[in-house]
């Protein structure tokens, strides 16, 4: 934590807005313009109305590998309650205190508008001092300060970077075998951000029932190799459901996949108290309906809470390049250093041994093309 001073820091485009003159005509048959002679100097100054810097009293804080505000704002602690973003809808957040009284938010303006490349500077499970307004019925209060933050998952939206759920220990990624279909360049992709949000990620495959478990061997395995715990499960038969629990048990967890692959009903099959609506997946286009529209904080009966999110349908990775989505896959960091080429890409080169490890059977050939699919996005 940095030393307490007054930090000059950017302001977002939005704060000032420069009054386009549009009396022109009223002034001249007022006062002509005789008066408006050119001005002989002028004065340049970081300190006008215009300017989106200001000067504000706060800590800087070093963000890290972490999303947050570089600036911490100094507040009235002792007018201020210490509470946890439940979730935001539009420009309100639900907040908990730590008597378990729920208050709906607004965003300090001051907070709101520093310069941040998030697209929300508030996200759930954030930790946040807010202030009370009195005598209001259902209890409002205003955010004045957001903590610093771990465990987040994060992604591209809007050319904005967008937190989906923040202060968090594992990543739930749910899939399903049939409807909608297994998606598993989406898996890949969950597990770059999981990992780079430092969060321990565990790939859960739903609805198995119809289907013998044994032929999700050769998926599942690949991912069990490379150290991710894997579960098979089936809300509607109950199948691994107590595994499933276990897992949650005592840990703060976010539920993330696509609409229809049962993240609701798994939540319901362990934790009946939740009573999350569920919708079954269209016939016609074998895909989910939305049924979470927004992302939540839900405390759990047995002990942990959960995040369920809405479901996701494109999932575009956050502030990694190209040259950085190797490093994410574990499975071929074995075979990178015997390249005949330092800089390789794993793509085209000759004597590539990323590429020998596929055509030999060693490495996986989904995940090949799931690499050289990720490289070729980011890259564009």
């Amino acid at each position: 934590m940095g030393k307490k001073k007054k930090i000059r820091t950017s302001f977002r485009k939005n704060r000032n807005v420069r009054t386009r003159p549009t009396d022109w005509t009223r002034q001249f048959e007022e006062h002509g313009f005789e008066d408006d002679a050119p001005k002989q100097q002028e004065r340049i100054s970081g300190k006008g109305d215009l300017s989106r810097k200001r000067t504000v009293h706060g800590t800087e804080v070093g963000t890290g590998d972490e999303p947050g505000l570089e600036v911490q704002l100094d507040v009235d602690e002792a007018a201020c309650r210490p509470g946890r973003v439940l979730a935001v809808r539009g420009l309100i957040s639900t907040v908990c205190d730590q008597h378990g009284k729920l208050w709906q938010c607004a965003v300090r303006r001051l907070l709101k508008t520093l310069t941040t490349e998030q697209r929300h500077v508030v996200a759930v499970g954030d930790r946040v001092l807010f202030r009370p307004v009195e005598n209001t019925d259902p209890a409002e209060g205003i955010i004045e300060r957001v903590e610093p933050r771990h465990g987040s998952i994060c992604r591209t939206s809007g050319g904005r970077h967008q937190i989906i759920v923040t202060n968090v220990d594992q990543l739930l990624i749910v899939v399903s075998t049939a409807e909608p279909p297994l998606k598993p360049n989406l898996i890949d992709r969950l597990l770059i951000s999981a990992e780079k949000g430092n969060v321990r990620p565990t790939v859960c495959i739903n609805k198995i029932d119809p289907i013998d478990p044994a032929a999700l061997q050769p998926l599942a395995g690949v991912y069990a190799q490379m150290g991710y715990d894997v579960l098979l499960l089936s809300a509607k038969t109950g199948f691994g459901i107590e595994r499933f629990r276990r897992v949650l048990l005592g840990c703060e967890s976010v539920v993330a996949g696509q609409s229809g692959v049962g993240k609701s009903s798994l939540l319901n099959a362990v934790d009946p108290e939740l009573n999350l609506r569920v919708r079954e997946v269209s016939s016609d286009t074998s895909k989910g309906r939305h049924t979470t529209s927004t992302a939540e904080l839900l405390p759990l009966s047995f002990g942990g809470y959960v995040v369920d999110t809405p479901g996701i349908r494109q999932f575009a990775l956050w502030d990694v390049i190209p040259e950085e989505v190797l490093a994410f896959f574990r499975d071929f960091r074995p075979y990178v250093n015997y390249c005949r080429f330092p800089d390789c890409t794993h793509t085209h080169e000759d004597d590539c041994a990323v590429k020998n490890a596929v055509a030999d059977g060693r490495l996986d050939e989904r995940r090949y093309e799931s690499y050289c699919h990720l490289i070729g996005a980011e890259a564009g």
